[in-house]
């Protein structure tokens, strides 16, 4: 009786991830014949794809995003990285890049919006368990001991406008849906932020970068969207939200074909993707490489209002790192807080991809560079940087298949 109900609950998982695989259109690949060779790469797109990422390529991006600092929303080094942003998108063939304008004025003592959660559910998802060491924001500049680059980080925030730069690959029989993908290229604490979010923007960056390729066709649409002020509140995802949400799969001007808002169907958040060296010890150190079980962790909101779907693409994530990544492996979460895929969540499905967990792991000091002035490039070994491509070739394949990507001859 026990094989018989095991059986019949694999059947109904498997023809329910079938289902919600068709929503985001993707079905399941045919069954493999049993002599069929294992080697097919050659006639896989979506492994040519991936092969086209390369860890230097993605170190390199990284560092230049570095020559700013830590690109402190609402100073001058934000904007010349936005600036240099727009410029490498649009080296890659990128002649839509645009420009989302909003207004950044925070009232005195306004605290952070947070996602609404369950009254037994901790503050940023999940119980508590385990080691925990301290976390915080470095406010003091004189915490940096390099003088340059306290001189780059010096000037202080104003109020008043900002900007965020965002590309779309349009997709050419369905250029009316699209994935959105996004990282947050502001960060603070007086070091470069690397890993907060340079490590995620790179690697936007670097996604956009092979999907620009000449010979890359893609039936839906991708946006690739490098949010600002993420850390004072998700203020630039939520004007995004605001501005556009209306806007969706409306032809403008009618009868063009062209969609400046694409209906979403999925938001892919990528937010600190390098540091997973596992739990703090007892006084309060971690250790120094990167621990051979790391993984790159898809997470969901439980809670919201799209948890099925979000769930469903997150594991559609999952086993495209299974098939696809290269080192590490990947787990799925139910605790998506406190980053840019929050102001999606009750309004088409949203994932993000991390270095760990946000609420159990990196909010309780797994990440002794977290708004530090540690956060620099230097911090950061290849063992760290191979996680961040990891998570890329997850992205990538997954979005590969998701929205229907080929290879011209």
């Amino acid at each position: 009786m026990k094989k018989y109900m095991c059986w019949t609950l694999f059947i109904i998982a498997t023809c329910s991830l079938a289902i919600h695989l068709s929503g985001f259109g993707l079905s399941q690949p045919a069954a493999r014949p049993a002599d069929q060779s294992q080697d097919n790469s050659a006639d896989d797109p979506v492994r040519v794809m991936v092969g086209r990422l390369d860890l230097e390529q993605y170190k390199a991006t990284l560092k230049g995003l570095t020559r700013f600092g830590d690109r402190r929303q609402g100073t001058d080094r934000n904007k010349a990285a936005i600036d240099w942003i727009e410029s490498q998108l649009k080296s890659y063939g990128y002649a839509n890049t645009e420009r989302l304008k909003y207004e950044y004025a925070p009232v005195a003592g306004q605290r952070r919006r947070r996602t609404p959660r369950p009254e037994n559910m901790a503050v940023g998802g999940g119980r508590q368990r385990g080691l925990r060491a301290r976390t915080g924001v470095n406010t003091d500049p004189e915490a940096q001991p390099d003088i340059r680059l306290r001189e780059i980080n010096m000037q202080p925030m104003t109020t008043g406008p900002r900007e965020e730069v965002f590309c779309t690959k349009i997709g050419t029989t369905r250029p009316d849906e699209m994935y959105i993908v996004g990282a947050h290229m502001d960060g603070h604490g007086w070091g470069e932020a690397a890993n907060d979010d340079g490590s995620g923007t790179a690697l936007v960056m670097e996604l956009a970068r092979v999907f620009s390729s000449p010979d890359v066709q893609t039936e839906r649409s991708i946006r690739f969207v490098l949010w600002n002020n993420e850390e004072t509140g998700l203020n630039g995802s939520r004007a995004y939200v605001d501005q556009r949400q209306a806007l969706q799969g409306k032809e403008d001007p009618p009868g063009s074909g062209r969609y400046p808002e694409p209906k979403w169907l999925g938001m892919i958040q990528h937010d600190m993707m390098l540091f997973d060296h596992g739990m703090p010890r007892e006084d309060g150190t971690l250790s120094e490489t990167q621990r051979p079980e790391a993984d790159v962790n898809i997470e969901f909101q439980v809670n919201s209002v799209f948890a099925a779907q979000s769930q469903a693409l997150a594991w559609v994530f999952q086993v495209a790192n299974e098939t696809y990544a290269a080192d590490y492996p990947a787990t799925v979460g139910s605790h998506m807080t406190n980053t840019d895929s929050a102001p999606f969540q009750d309004i088409v499905a949203a994932i993000s991809l991390r270095e760990n967990e946000r609420g159990t792991q990196v909010g309780n000091g797994w990440d002794p560079h977290w708004h530090q002035p540690t956060d620099l490039y230097a911090t950061f070994s290849d063992k760290d940087f191979r996680l961040g491509l990891n998570a890329a070739q997850t992205s990538l394949a997954a979005l590969a298949q998701l929205t229907g990507a080929t290879l011209k001859k």
